[in-house]
Order: C-alpha cells, then sequence, then structure tokens
C-alpha cells in the first residue's frame, strides 16, 4: 500500500509503501510531547517528494536519532531513530487519510529507554 503525508503547511511531502496495521506509542520525553505514533520503515520504502529545503533537524542526548520538522509550521512528519538508524520513521498522525481507530497501538516505555531495549521492548529489532 502506498501512502501519502507531509507537515501541516504543505512545505514537507513523502510517500510510504508498506503495510500498516499498528503504531508504537513511545512514552519518551519528545514523542509525548510530540504526540508522535511510530512507524518504522526501510529507506527504500520511503520518498520524500518536496520540501527538503523547509526541514530543520532537532537531535539531543546521543545524538543518534534525528528528528526533522518543518521549519515554517513546526509539524515531525519523520525521523531516523536512535534504535534503527538504517531506518525512518514516520509519524502515523501526518500520513493522509489515515484512520487511527483502525490500527492496533503498542506501547514502548521510552522514559525507561535503556531497561525496556534490553527487556526485548517493542522498539528492538525492526519494530523501531
Amino acid at each position: 500500500m502506498r501512502y501519502t503525508g507531509g507537515c501541516h503547511c504543505g512545505a514537507v511531502a513523502f510517500e510510504v509503501e508498506g503495510e500498516l496495521s499498528e503504531a508504537i506509542e513511545c512514552n519518551c520525553s519528545i514523542c509525548a510531547r510530540k504526540a508522535y505514533l511510530h512507524w518504522i520503515v526501510p529507506p527504500q520504502t520511503f520518498r520524500l517528494l518536496s520540501g527538503e529545503q523547509a526541514l530543520a533537524t532537532y537531535t539531543f542526548n546521543t545524538g543518534v536519532a534525528r528528528h526533522y520538522f518543518c521549519a515554517r509550521c513546526g509539524v515531525a512528519p519523520y525521523y531516523v531513530p536512535r534504535s534503527n538508524p538504517d531506518k525512518i520513521d514516520v509519524n502515523v498522525r501526518c500520513l493522509d487519510g489515515i484512520d487511527l481507530a483502525g490500527l492496533r497501538i503498542r506501547r514502548f516505555d521510552g522514559r525507561n529507554w535503556e531497561q525496556a531495549i534490553r527487556e526485548g521492548g517493542v522498539l528492538s529489532g525492526s519494530d523501531r
């Protein structure tokens, strides 16, 4: 299935292909504040259509994750996750026409990231 999405003002647009049946909700400091719903995809299934010049990047802590957001409207449509720096983490809330009620939402304890990963939390492996 092919999905389109982007930021609020329309400067950033992308498409992504894959099977979207669930998303991950993380309670870490940044995900909770952004209300991010995660869908981790291989980079070859993600294509930025427009807005590369409109993107700003935010990093913190380990500096591995690269959080992209539109410098004009502030919306964060995707990022490169710390747990899978070779993947793209799409914000499901930025996809067009998605009925969130139809998705399974899995929880991840990002406030205790290291422990959750050690214990096989949902962000291990290909999940995030």
